[in-house]
């Protein structure tokens, strides 16, 4: 095949022989170089994007989308708003709560408890709890006349109470009983029906679900804190919280899981960025490589460019010869960084390499995710930096005076 005249140059300098081994070495680090920070950054982004991926995953699939509630009241009567949250388009359930702390103790330990009061028939259709029961059964919850009430807590919490489904717990609250002695704590006995993991450190080993019936009497509550609400697209949720409190009426008011985590993806977003520019920062040495080894290659290809010139050679091609030599550098340099990257990606994200403390990072390992935007961004933005560096080069080549460069050759 034929190449174009500049190509078929700019490949011969590139590959120049034994006298110009200088040269070929330093575009050879050059190319490494971008290859090299090509992989870093993809392997940085497709990190801080896998997660605050699973992050928010874990987060929302623990908890609602949306929740809905009174200021400075409960929710007497959400019987009557259950059904009409569920007629708001894109809305694909809805759910009562009350939440309370405590602390629980078994026969062998004990430790700080969220106790959060669920209907089980209505729980599963706003959170993953029902998808995430490592032990027993969610609708255990239901009260039977005759026998202890249960309780549902985490794999974690079971762990650290040596607990396991059919053994009693105690539930201490901060509501009193008075006595003749005073205020005492009031210790209810439950009896463990279930253990679920959730995925979440924070809920696994520090939350507990009893019915909703149950949660009310333990805390003294007449009316709900508020209502879970799920929907069928989570980066809709403030939209459709709007449309809800719209239909339930100006008392009501609704939170999104962004404004309850905006802090923690705020937090992520920023060290994403932080981490893009210092690793990116590796292909610009590689372009300032590059830019030093073409200013290197004009020096010493003076006569040859001087000869072209003679020869009938303008200046754009004498600057099309320099700017696809770097282009050369920059294309093999981006697609083999990109080529390792993508693997590198794919084998730590499917083989789960990496590990991390779950009470610390919430998640177990590192997850990796590559978003196509991502992908196309980092490699656009290697080629353009590889050209721009090779501007000052072509334009000192492309301005050589043959008659200065001949003289004393």
């Amino acid at each position: 095949m034929d190449l174009p005249f500049e190509l078929f140059v700019a490949l011969r300098y590139l590959l120049a022989g034994r006298k110009q081994a200088l040269i070929s070495a330093i575009s050879l680090i050059s190319t490494l170089g971008v290859m090299v920070g090509v992989m870093a950054l993809l392997i940085a982004l497709a990190l801080m994007t896998g997660l605050q991926g699973e992050l928010r995953d874990r987060i929302v699939g623990s908890s609602a989308h949306v929740y809905v509630f009174k200021p400075g009241a409960g929710l007497a009567d959400y019987p009557t708003d259950v059904p009409k949250i569920r007629q708001v388009p894109h809305v694909l359930g809805a759910a009562p709560v009350v939440i309370g702390q405590g602390m629980i103790t078994s026969a062998a330990r004990e430790g700080f408890i969220s106790v959060k009061g669920i209907v089980p028939s209505l729980e599963p259709d706003v959170t993953n709890i029902a998808r995430s029961m490592k032990t027993g059964r969610l609708d255990a919850l239901e009260p039977k006349a005759g026998e202890t009430d249960g309780i549902v807590i985490g794999q974690a919490l079971a762990d650290k109470l040596h607990v396991r489904v059919g053994d009693n717990v105690r539930l201490i609250t901060p509501q009193m009983d008075l006595s003749p002695l005073g205020a005492i704590p009031r210790p209810r006995l439950l009896r463990v029906v279930g253990t679920f993991a959730l995925g979440l450190f924070e809920f696994d080993e520090s939350y507990g679900f009893v019915h909703l019936t149950v949660a009310q009497r333990i805390l003294d509550r007449t009316s709900t804190a508020y209502l879970e609400v799920r929907v069928d697209n989570l980066f809709a949720a403030p939209e459709i919280g709007k449309a809800v409190t719209d239909r339930l009426g100006p008392d009501y008011v609704a939170q999104d899981w962004r404004d309850l985590n905006q802090s923690l993806f705020s937090a992520l977003w920023l060290e994403k960025m932080a981490i893009s520019i210092a690793i990116g920062l590796i292909v610009m040495v590689a372009a300032l490589n590059i830019v030093a080894s073409l200013v290197l290659l004009v020096m010493e290809k003076s006569r040859d460019i001087a000869i072209l010139k003679t020869m009938g050679s303008s200046a754009a091609a004498i600057r099309r010869i320099f700017v696809l030599q770097g282009l050369v550098i920059g294309l093999v340099g981006t697609t083999a960084g990109s080529i390792a990257g993508v693997t590198l990606i794919y084998v730590l994200d499917k083989y789960k390499l990496i590990h991390v403390p779950s009470d610390v990072y919430q998640i177990s390992y590192v997850p990796f995710t590559l978003q196509p935007l991502d992908f196309t961004i980092v490699v656009v933005a290697a080629v353009v930096i590889c050209f721009v560096a090779t501007i000052y080069p072509s334009r000192k080549a492309a301005k050589l005076d043959p008659a200065q460069a001949l003289r004393y050759q």
